[in-house]
């Protein structure tokens, strides 16, 4: 499927969403809010059909975080990026853990570092950082780490 085509059957089943141009993916930006449904109907439909979720991340523009999701369809090999523009001071999505499984550890990452709440997420927990750093979000451009003199 082309992008083009990507894009009609995109805007079917989403008439919200807006598209960026350019780059080798087709880019999709969507609410927060539309999320969960939005997802389930690109896992569930017959001509989409985006089994794999491979990565989730953020971005930090200091006036809001952005979420990264990229999807592969291993059936029909087109690939999407999906993205939502959440609130700086209170960051919350729904979770995308019931819809494809490798979607738990990439979003306890995001939590960590970024401080984004997956809703409905069934362990939402530190992932790689030790027990005391809840909360500090290291990877957010306002963090400050006094001991080693870090400010991004």
């Amino acid at each position: 499927m082309t992008s083009e085509e990507l894009k009609i059957t995109i805007t079917e089943l989403l008439p919200t969403a807006s598209f960026e141009e350019g780059g080798e993916w087709l880019n999709i930006n969507i609410d927060p809010t539309d999320w969960q449904l939005f997802a389930q109907q690109l896992r569930t439909n017959e001509s989409l059909y985006f089994d794999y979720l491979f990565c989730v991340t953020c971005i930090d523009w200091k006036t809001h975080l952005t979420m990264v999701y990229h999807l592969s369809s291993t059936k029909f090999r087109h690939n999407i990026v999906v993205k939502s523009k959440l609130d700086k001071v209170n960051p919350v999505i729904e979770t995308a853990c019931s819809i494809w499984r490798t979607a738990n550890f990439h979003e306890r990452e995001v939590y960590e570092m970024f401080g984004v709440h997956f809703n409905n997420h069934p362990d939402l927990r530190l992932l790689i950082l030790p027990d005391g750093w809840e909360g500090k979000n290291p990877l957010l451009k306002d963090f400050e780490d006094p001991i080693n003199m870090i400010k991004l």
